[in-house]
């Protein structure tokens, strides 16, 4: 069986591929289960109900989060009430929504973790322990284990990929938008990319609109920062499984544009 995975879907360019390539791309890889990290879908931070919306409609199953998950308002009740909807596992205990899911690919099960680093970043439990918890309460329930792990370091995502080599099947990266070349399956068969990059503008600076990053940069003073449009593509992987031991055996990036 195969995944389909996207990286963050950032604003309305992001969910214009989507919904344009999505389809396409699902019947050509032969995916029975579409994730999408969807933490940048509105506006390009947070998520709400109508944007959730609309990544469903274009054959998305699962959406994962991440640092900028609670960045709408209306982003809790959301996650709340869709169990489509997956928060990082690793916030404070009480925090609304869950941290994993299981989803059917086929005649499969396959449990997706959506869990986020701390280096670099703002508070949080250890992504490590917090996996470990969560595979206890995965046995027997699915064989096959999705990670999307949102961090920062290329140190922290590496050290989770090995750490949970042969207990997972892919644990792939999220949050810098920019994607990475090393694509490959571990000793112990978990497939793992440091980054899947961003389903987003890629002229830009990684998806922001470049003028208001680079007046930050330079200035150092506060700037609302806002999505740009130009030159959209979707980038992603691919990831082919053998449900029976839940390895995966192979693993291929995505990069793809809109046809002209």
């Amino acid at each position: 069986m195969r995944i389909l995975f996207l990286g963050d879907i950032v604003g309305r360019p992001g969910r214009r591929l989507a919904a344009g390539l999505v389809p396409e791309l699902r019947r050509e890889i032969g995916a029975d289960l579409v994730i999408a990290n969807g933490e940048n879908l509105a506006g390009g931070k947070g998520i709400t109900a109508d944007t959730a919306a609309e990544a469903f409609a274009a054959g998305i199953d699962c959406l994962t989060g991440g640092n900028h998950t609670w960045d709408k308002d209306e982003g809790a009740a959301a996650i709340e009430r869709d169990e489509r909807i997956l928060r990082p596992l690793n916030y404070a205990p009480g925090a609304p929504g869950r941290g994993w899911g299981l989803f059917t690919a086929g005649p499969d099960k396959v449990a997706v973790v959506s869990v986020v680093g701390r280096i670099f970043m703002p508070p949080m439990d250890c992504p490590f322990r917090a996996v470990d918890a969560v595979l206890q309460k995965t046995a027997g329930q699915a064989s096959i284990v999705f990670v999307d792990f949102h961090a920062e370091a290329t140190s922290e995502k590496i050290a989770l990929a090995y750490y949970l080599d042969g207990r997972v099947t892919a644990v792939i990266g999220t949050h810098t938008h920019v994607q990475t070349a090393d694509e490959r399956i571990l000793a112990r068969g978990t497939a793992c990319l440091t980054d899947a990059g961003m389903t987003g503008a890629h002229d830009s600076v990684i998806g922001v609109r470049k003028e208001l990053a680079l007046r930050r940069m330079l200035t150092q003073l506060p700037v609302r920062f806002q999505p740009a449009d130009g030159d959209p593509w979707l980038h992603g992987a691919w990831i082919e499984v053998d449900p029976g031991t839940g390895r995966a055996t192979r693993i291929e990036r995505v990069r793809r544009a809109l046809p002209t």
